[in-house]
Order: structure tokens, then C-alpha cells, then sequence
């Protein structure tokens, strides 16, 4: 016989050990079991999730790219309208050196007819030639819309005169042409030269 069995106090004591373990197991697997379960922090989105965020990222590529295209065909729109307005202008002024070249003939033709007496039968034809060749001038000049500034018994104008001297005229309103010493010209509304005259004031 061994000795735990002669002796029986030798035993008790493993028993209680024993019992007190499987207590102990007990008690921490009810902890376990009471305890909640804490959300992991790392925790993956659910696939409706990822969906709605991509729907949504999809929404503001799509509002930047449809904000982009507003932008760009405004944009082709100003660059257009730009072209067209330049050629227009071109088309307009494009003879504006031609037609500036062009005043200096008009002129002369003027001064050669002014210079001509009109009494005078064997200067007659001259004159007639003269008077044809400068209608056809101021003919072309108005097929091109260059028009012609005699500006007689008009009140000034410093927008569309040049005054070279003012000379008192009794029974006339001041600043009044009395005489253009230079006719002036406008093509398309631009002046490209001014008339010059000769203007009324006050007498003294």
C-alpha cells in the first residue's frame, strides 16, 4: 500500500486543488461570455458601402467634366466671335491707306476745276473730262463707303472739322463754317481726314 493511501490526509488537499481550478475556468469563461464584443477599429466597409462612396466620387467627376465643357465651348465661343469681329474690321479699314492715298487725286482734281474758267468755251472740254474723272472718283469712294465732309454753312464740328482760323462775319452765328479750305473724308464711319475750314466769330 502507498503512501496516499495509508495516509488520507495526503489526498484532500489535490481534490480541493482540483475543484478550484475547474471553478476558476468557469468563472473566466462566463466573464468571457458576459463581456460585449468591441468593433474592430480596422473593421472593413461593406460593399454597399464602397458602392455609395464610388457613386458618389463618380458624381463630382462627372460635374467637373460637364463644368470643363461649359467652360471650353464658352470659351470657342469668345475665340469665334473675336475672329469674326476681326475680320469684319479688316474688311472695313483694310483700304483705309488705299482710300488715305487716293484724297490727294480727289483733291487736285477740285483745285484743277476751281482753277478753270467756266466762261471760257475752248477750255470747255477740259473742264467736262475733269468734272467726269472726278465724279468717277467720288463714285468708287462711295462703292466703299469713304465719304466726303464739306461741311459749308454747318456749325462747327471739332470732331469732324480742323478750324485754321476764325474770322468775324456780321449776320453770322459764331462758330459757323463759312469756308472749307479742304474737304474732309470718313471711311466706314472713321475719320481719316478731317475737313479744314475756315469758322465765324462774334464780331467785334
Amino acid at each position: 500500500m502507498s503512501d496516499q493511501e495509508k495516509d488520507p490526509k495526503n489526498a484532500e488537499p489535490q481534490v480541493e486543488t482540483a475543484e478550484e481550478q475547474q471553478a476558476a475556468k468557469e468563472a473566466e469563461a462566463a466573464q468571457a461570455d458576459a463581456a460585449p464584443e468591441e468593433p474592430s477599429a480596422a473593421q472593413e466597409p461593406s460593399t454597399e458601402e464602397k458602392l455609395a462612396e464610388a457613386e458618389v466620387e463618380l458624381a463630382k467627376v462627372k460635374k467637373a467634366l460637364s463644368e470643363a465643357d461649359i467652360r471650353a465651348q464658352a470659351e470657342i465661343q469668345n475665340v469665334r466671335k473675336r475672329a469674326e469681329r476681326d475680320v469684319q474690321h479688316a474688311r472695313k479699314f483694310a483700304l483705309e491707306k488705299f482710300a488715305g492715298d487716293l484724297l490727294s487725286v480727289a483733291d487736285n482734281l477740285e483745285r484743277g476745276l476751281a482753277a478753270l474758267d467756266a466762261n471760257d468755251d475752248a477750255l470747255q472740254g477740259a473742264r467736262e473730262g475733269i468734272e467726269l474723272t472726278l465724279k468717277s472718283l467720288l463714285d468708287a469712294f462711295a462703292k466703299y463707303n469713304l465719304e466726303q465732309i464739306s461741311p459749308s454753312d454747318e456749325p462747327f464740328n471739332p470732331e469732324l472739322h480742323e478750324a485754321m482760323t476764325m474770322v468775324p462775319v456780321p449776320n453770322v452765328e459764331p462758330n459757323t463754317v463759312i469756308d472749307v479750305l479742304e474737304k474732309g473724308y470718313q471711311l466706314n464711319g472713321r475719320l481719316i481726314r478731317p475737313a479744314r475750314v475756315i469758322v465765324s466769330k462774334a464780331a467785334e
